[in-house]
């Protein structure tokens, strides 16, 4: 018989440092129970919505193999003001399967959380799973009050730019709307605010608002062009009279064929275009 061993933390415990019982206790343990499936709901402050083929896939895939052995406990939270009810934290896809099935109750894990720890509990169990993706991962931190998320969000709404909630092509956008949280908000942290806005108002406030065009590689090297020449960005009104004759579409059509040329990002051949056509523009100006 294969031995069995006992589970043990022991050798492990010198390295976790400043930790201690009475941080997991000070909580109130949370408690399982047999739920109906007709008093769980699903905050879409925070939760990703059941849409697209691979999360239908997944859903109609758990209820056609469904067994119990492999239903792990749903984690849930009560709705505040709303007695009864209970907000999917973890477990909306094998629910809704279970649903399918004609299954009335789910066992669930009951938290005591309130909205912010809701949406950070989602975050963390989630974040690690490629079926997330960044936008909704970006909505989770939002929601849970996340200060890098927050401080993206505040300078994404200066510029009228909004992330959507799951991918959507970019002739079915609207003005401002971009699937590419993650890496614009790593242009922010690298140019600051006042350029990375700068630089998202080139695109949502000139000609018609230039749909679709809010991409990691345009945002990328209207920062590098702005952040190279701080005086073009200096002035709002001057930045975006300039940028008005710009042609988006076509620049970024340019960029992408010189890219597989050169071999290199789309956003490094649009620094130069974008660089050139704000020159040419800020002579004109003067």
């Amino acid at each position: 018989m294969t031995e069995l061993v006992r589970i043990s933390g022991a050798t492990l415990r010198a390295r976790l440092v400043g930790k201690t019982l009475s941080d997991i206790d000070r909580k109130e343990k949370p408690q399982l129970f047999w739920i109906a499936i007709s008093a769980l709901r699903v905050d879409e402050r925070y939760q990703r919505k059941i849409i697209g083929r691979t999360s239908e896939k997944s859903v109609l895939s758990i209820a056609e193999h469904f067994s119990w052995a492999k239903f792990a406990p749903v984690i849930v939270a009560e709705v505040s003001g709303a007695d009864g009810l209970y907000a999917i934290i973890d477990g909306q896809h094998r629910t809704t399967a279970a649903a399918l099935r004609g299954i009335r109750d789910v066992p669930c894990l009951v938290m005591k959380a309130d909205f912010a720890e809701q949406a950070n509990a989602f975050a963390a169990i989630n974040g690690s799973v490629t079926a997330i993706s960044t936008m909704q991962l970006y909505h989770a931190r939002v929601a849970a009050g996340e200060a890098d998320a927050t401080a993206f969000k505040e300078a994404c709404d200066e510029a009228g730019v909004t992330v959507c909630r799951y991918p959507v092509a970019a002739k079915d956008m609207t003005v401002g709307q971009t699937v590419s949280p993650a890496r614009l908000e790593t242009q922010l942290k690298r140019y600051g605010r006042a350029t990375f806005v700068a630089a998202l108002r080139c695109i949502t406030k000139t000609t018609d608002g230039n749909i679709g065009m809010v991409r990691a590689p345009v945002v990328e090297a209207l920062c590098t062009v702005l952040n190279g020449e701080p005086t073009w960005g200096g002035s709002d009104e001057r930045l975006i009279a300039a940028m008005q004759t710009f042609d988006f579409f076509e620049a970024y059509a340019q960029a992408r064929v010189r890219a597989l040329e050169e071999r290199c990002g789309v956003h490094v051949p649009l620094v130069e275009i974008i660089g050139e056509h704000l020159e040419k523009a800020f002579v004109t100006q003067q």
